[in-house]
């Protein structure tokens, strides 16, 4: 069993409570898809106000530390260690206006620029994705590890398509699909960058790539990988990568097949 700190408590309680009217949008959006409202005027409206109650209660309980947010921007620490929240109040946002689960929040607190703690909830089916640094990675009360496959050709990976990529003939994903999907057992393309990885940390998948990201979709999805003894670097193998949006993860024996397949795509 799992031992929750005072910081988890802060981080779940959080969750918890921006989720609530997460799951309420999430089940109006078939009507909408028939109405004459705009969807993603209201998929915008959801995701501000999930990101407004995770500021809020996450401020309450530390007032003193930062925020990184996609639609406050950057709020300054007045705290000595400089800690400040990494939020992605909905990641795969494009899933939730076509109606399709598969969406979550995203929440890290970062340390004099490395990260500590972070979370990854899944909030229809009330998967909570969790590490702090040097305790280990979990999912809800159970201990998480990455896949121990090492034959690529019985790997499952994934990646995401970029919006960059799209009017590109030479586009990431058809250059890596077709380097990796006849050697692997399939690539899958979900669309939520946080719930690849913390399928990468859960061995549901075997591996993971993606370029173009930012912090908030990566930072607890990284700390949550490491601490479920995978392994992340940008594509040319380097581990400092949070600022470089290129992304590999897997377990240490699949990383390095996927690094040196994917070394020399340069094309954005």
């Amino acid at each position: 069993m799992a031992v929750h700190s005072a910081l988890y408590n802060v981080i779940f309680k959080a969750c918890q409570k921006a989720a609530r009217n997460l799951r309420r949008d999430f089940g109006e959006i078939e009507n909408l898809q028939v109405s004459k409202k705009t969807p993603i005027d209201f998929v915008l409206t959801a995701d501000r106000q999930t990101e407004r109650s995770l500021y809020e209660e996450l401020k309450q309980a530390r007032p003193k530390y930062g925020f990184l947010m996609k639609a406050k921007g950057t709020l300054q620490s007045t705290d000595p260690n400089k800690q400040r929240w990494i939020i992605d109040s909905l990641d795969g946002a494009k899933n939730f206006l076509h109606g399709i689960p598969h969406f979550a929040i995203s929440v890290a607190l970062e340390e004099k620029g490395e990260i500590i703690a972070g979370a990854i909830y899944q909030p229809l089916n009330d998967e909570f994705y969790w590490a702090e640094k040097g305790s280990g990675a979990y999912l809800n009360n159970r201990r998480l590890r990455v896949s121990s496959r090492s034959n690529i050709r019985q790997a499952l990976l994934a990646t995401n398509i970029p919006t960059s990529a799209i009017s590109n003939n030479k586009n990431l994903f058809s250059i890596s699909q077709a380097k990796l999907r006849e050697t692997s057992a399939g690539v899958r393309c979900f669309g939520s960058s946080a719930l690849n990885l913390a399928w990468v940390a859960s061995g549901r998948l075997d591996g993971y790539w993606e370029k173009k990201l930012t912090i908030r979709n990566t930072a607890a999805g990284i700390l949550l990988v490491k601490e479920a003894g995978g392994y992340i670097s940008d594509f040319k193998g380097r581990v400092a990568l949070l600022k470089s949006g290129d992304l590999i993860a897997a377990n240490s024996t699949l990383h390095t097949t996927l690094v040196n397949s994917l070394s020399d795509i340069n094309i954005f």
